[in-house]
């Protein structure tokens, strides 16, 4: 079972997760702004992509410069990867493609942690792909916990 196959129903049941929904987990993170390069971008590319309405056009003219954006801001310290295959627990039906992943580290060959996963959503339609979300988010604390675990060894 791939991320994408779980709804949030089936991923809750599945995982025995317990959601909050009222947490604002970035109520104390300050705004950043952004570059005349990425504004001018988007000026340009957004409409088009919108136009176009397919995922890939969505992927090409919005989310990567807005990801090159955070490239830069972390003055070039981290990496990108796109439309990653990213297993961690098959039998699970953790494994799948993820959309963008970043990682803290700046090696391109491979993806090393910390990372931070960016799923899109399917169809225009975020409840709809807030399982895959989720099971992407256990995939992750699943990873470090796994590393974590071999640190101590």
């Amino acid at each position: 079972m791939a991320y994408s196959d779980f709804s949030l129903t089936k991923f809750r049941n599945n995982f025995q997760i317990t959601i909050k929904e009222e947490i604002d987990l970035f109520a104390t993170v300050e705004p950043i702004e952004i570059s005349e390069k990425l504004t001018n971008t988007l000026r340009e590319t957004t409409e088009l992509a919108l136009a176009i309405n397919t995922e890939k056009a969505r992927s090409e003219m919005i989310i990567t410069p807005i990801l090159l954006e955070v490239r830069r801001k972390a003055n070039y310290q981290i990496s990108l990867f796109s439309d990653t295959d990213f297993n961690v627990d098959i039998e699970r039906g953790l494994n799948g493609y993820c959309d963008f992943v970043i990682s803290r580290s700046r090696e391109q060959l491979t993806i090393n942690v910390p990372i931070l996963i960016i799923v899109e959503a399917k169809h225009e339609n975020i409840k709809g792909g807030l399982g895959q979300c989720a099971a992407a988010i256990l995939k992750l604390n699943l990873l470090y916990q796994v590393l974590r675990s071999k640190r101590s060894l």
